[in-house]
């Protein structure tokens, strides 16, 4: 039986996986990525790729790739609609209009299934030599030690056996992780006690009939029978094939069900489709409570799932990615702290846990109590009134929807709190938010010039204090490019003249001059805790 050495195996090449091996690979380190799929599953799921999961892509170099595979005209967009009673009733406004933070991205979001986005991953993750694939495998037994772990594959339903030996192995298998299953990491769950179907279908009628709401990807339906929980339309291209979710009674089946009935009742008249696919799943929100494990850890739907609401799933599992991969760089490379692979659970779980309860959980209960309070049949000038005035509040949840790692041990001179998903969009540069883009004096995006490492903006800034970071860095071995440039032209909106960022495109620290103790500031940005009054340089 063969075996295999690397720093790190990655259990699961859907993008998340794929997506952290690239990222790894960019920074010189090799991984081995295990697929039970030969080929991604042609399932229209995780399409509303955000603005800042486009950064992301940008950073792996596919996000043209993913522009030009885009089935759907940009003037689309990835806004969507909210009907209530049926999709062709009287009532309807606006909704998720992500369009309006993009003045804080560096990128502008798109749309694409997810089996596209997994195909275009794959052909760049071949691109690297230090990336491995075995797809068509299965991981199937784990082996643990304090220093790596091995790991069992087999072809998938076959015979072909191999041993794979790594530093740190990654669970990004699915909801169903066997990484997490073997660590036996503890979940929290909030069950909801609702069986959902998935239908797939065919429909040029449809499109037809919902050309009366012009430039929308999606559209979801409340009404007093559902009590808060939604029937979701989704285009997967423009003009013919659609995806469905819905609450269906518990033991439905294939068999037992007119879901035909179900789709022209939610339209609100019959149409013409053909049905292509039908899935099931239990509605619930769930998080590890803790990513790491050891040696094991996981991300994107293996440490967190979600029902589709708000398109955060596949977003989310990237900014893992991305907030992972840094840092077993930082191991990999010799210059992180002892404390910086235990961040990535304290910054990324938070965040989730804020996620679920505070966006996915609020819209069921806000929808919910709407629902209950107001019904046309009821009292249709009451109904009308307050219908006005939710329309006018749809754009809160896209607004007040800011990741932060406020509270993070990585985090220097960050206001008190802890790390959530809810803040408000700013240029200022803020300790443990998202690097707002600006302009660069030679006409680069900011963007474009940070370093896949830490970088520090110096906008006017003392030459005196941007060596006191250069020195300290340097004594840690830290790789930290200096970006020297003016404050005018946008930039002085970042209100600092030194802006520390992370290789994720977070701020790390933000001031107008060097702390006094600068080695003790990166020392902290890189997993040093506790750490005693450093001498000077």
């Amino acid at each position: 039986m063969a075996t295999e050495q690397l720093p790190v195996v990655i259990v699961g090449a859907g993008p998340v996986g794929l997506g952290l091996a690239i990222d790894l690979a960019q920074r010189q380190v090799p991984s081995i990525v295990v697929e039970r799929y030969a080929l991604p599953r042609p399932l229209p799921k995780g399409q509303n790729l955000t603005q800042r999961t486009i950064e992301h892509l940008h950073a792996w170099g596919v996000a043209s790739a993913v522009d030009a595979a885009r089935l759907i005209p940009k003037s689309f967009g990835i806004a969507g609609l909210t009907a209530y009673g049926t999709l062709l009733g009287p009532y309807t406004h606006d909704w998720f209009k992500r369009g309006r933070v993009g003045a804080y991205y560096a990128q502008e979001n798109d749309r694409l299934p997810q089996y596209e986005t997994e195909r275009i991953l794959r052909e760049r993750a071949a691109e690297f030599d230090a990336i491995s694939t075995y797809y068509g495998w299965s991981a199937d037994a784990f082996e643990a030690s304090d220093t790596g772990a091995k790991v069992h594959i087999r072809t998938h339903r076959g015979t072909d056996e191999r041993t794979l030996a790594a530093r740190y192995v990654i669970g990004c298998d699915g909801a169903q992780s066997s990484v997490r299953q073997h660590a036996a990491m503890a979940e929290t769950r909030e069950d909801h006690n609702r069986l959902m179907v998935l239908v797939v279908f065919r429909s040029r009628a449809l499109h037809e009939l919902l050309e009366r709401y012009p430039g929308k990807s999606y559209f979801n339906i409340i009404n007093t029978e559902m009590d808060g929980y939604w029937q979701f339309f989704g285009r997967v291209d423009l003009g013919e094939h659609w995806f469905f979710h819905a609450p269906v009674p518990f033991g439905t089946n294939a068999e037992n069900f007119d879901f035909s009935a179900l789709l022209c009742a939610a339209v609100g008249q019959e149409f013409d489709h053909e049905i292509q696919h039908l899935g099931f799943w239990d509605l619930r929100i769930a998080s590890v409570n803790n990513y790491r494990d050891g040696v094991f850890f996981v991300a994107g739907d293996a440490a967190h799932s979600h029902p589709p609401y708000g398109g955060f799933g596949i977003n989310t599992g990237f900014e893992d990615a991305r907030n992972l991969a840094w840092k077993l760089a930082g191991q990999y490379a010799g210059w992180a702290g002892p404390g910086l692979l235990d961040s990535y659970s304290a910054e990324r779980q938070p965040v989730f846990v804020s996620t679920g309860r505070d966006f996915i959980g609020r819209m069921i209960e806000d929808d919910r109590a709407f629902v209950r309070a107001y019904d046309p049949l009821r009292n249709q000038a009451e109904f009308e009134a307050a219908w006005h005035e939710r329309s006018k509040g749809g754009d809160a949840d896209v607004l007040g929807f800011v990741p932060n790692y406020v509270g993070s041990p990585l985090v220097e001179g960050a206001e008190e709190g802890s790390p959530s998903a809810r803040g408000t969009h700013e240029f200022r540069a803020r300790a443990g938010h998202h690097l707002a883009p600006q302009s660069w004096s030679d006409g680069r995006k900011v963007f474009s010039a940070l370093s896949a490492d830490f970088s520090l903006l110096a906008l006017d800034a003392d030459a005196c204090d941007v060596e006191k970071l250069v020195r300290a860095a340097r004594a840690l071995d830290l790789p930290l490019k200096v970006l020297q440039d003016t404050r005018a032209d946008g930039r002085e909106l970042y209100g600092a003249k030194l802006v520390l960022v992370r290789p994720d495109q977070f701020v790390a620290w933000a001031g107008d001059a060097a702390p006094t103790d600068a080695l003790a500031l990166l020392r902290g940005c890189i997993g040093f805790s506790g750490y005693a009054q450093s001498p000077p340089l």
